[in-house]
């Protein structure tokens, strides 16, 4: 018995040591980079804002790897807001809200499927390599995949877990340094710009620093945050706006417009 529990001992410390060491292992991808397609902010605006950032990105994806999530947008809360009415389990709202995403995604991969858009479902993670390697671009829902098995948030019913979340998981699992979100604004103000049109606008904050300011309105997912400071691998997270030609571009020459929140 005494030589099992050495051994059980010995384990326990080996897996300690490879735990302190995980920087060191395998990034399947570091170059790749990894973007969200915001639902509500660009795929519901229609035509008119989604072509002009598909061709940037048929553009740019010359140079680069490019792997595309997409949000859930408007639909996507219509359906958390008819599910919380009808008293659906936190689980059953992930999973309502993941369909919202898969279909986004099907419709992306469709007006890009003549640029090499190939949709991948969440069971076909493994195969971004060799799409890539192909020249194709993935594109997937951004809803990760915890579905009935969702945490219990602190407050409400609505999944903290969603398309933001989606994408920083993606990019932390193939070692990207970076994580691009395309949305409608370039990023983080020191009050609501609407509301008070004097806002400072914040180039760059570190992931602390905004923790501490706790701002009422975020641009990305609160509990973002908190993943970003344990991080392996992404070092930050690049607001890009959609609505303004070139943005794109020019974060992914890293020379970004937008909001920069880094570790």
């Amino acid at each position: 018995m005494s030589k099992m529990n050495e051994l059980a001992d010995f384990m326990q410390d080996s897996l300690i040591e490879a735990s302190a060491n995980y920087k060191n292992d395998l990034r399947i991808l570091p170059d790749a980079k990894v973007m969200k397609m915001g639902g509500q902010s660009i795929n519901d605006r229609g035509r008119s804002v989604v072509f002009p950032i598909i061709d940037e990105i048929v553009e740019n994806a010359k140079k680069h790897d490019i792997i595309i999530t997409t949000g859930g947008g408007t639909r996507a809360r219509h359906t958390y807001q008819v599910g919380i009415d009808l008293g659906m389990p936190v689980g059953v709202l992930s999973e309502m809200g993941g369909a919202i995403t898969v279909q986004n995604a099907r419709m992306l991969q469709m007006v890009m499927a003549k640029h090499g858009g190939i949709f991948l479902d969440h069971l076909e993670f493994e195969k971004i390599p060799l799409f890539l390697k192909l020249g194709c671009i993935p594109i997937m829902p951004g809803m990760p995949p915890y579905s009935f098995w969702e945490d219990i948030p602190d407050q409400g019913q609505i999944p903290i877990h969603r398309t933001d979340c989606g994408a920083f998981f993606t990019a932390e699992a193939l070692g990207a340094e970076s994580v691009y979100f395309i949305k409608d604004e370039r990023g983080l103000y020191t009050e609501d710009p609407k509301k008070n049109p004097n806002a400072e606008f914040i180039q760059r904050i570190h992931v602390d620093d905004l923790i501490k300011e706790d701002l009422g309105d975020l641009i990305v997912e609160r509990v973002i945050l908190e993943y970003l400071k344990r991080s392996k691998f992404v070092n930050q997270l690049v607001m890009v706006n959609g609505m303004e030609k070139g943005a794109l571009t020019e974060s992914l020459a890293e020379n970004p417009t937008g909001t920069v929140i880094y570790k």
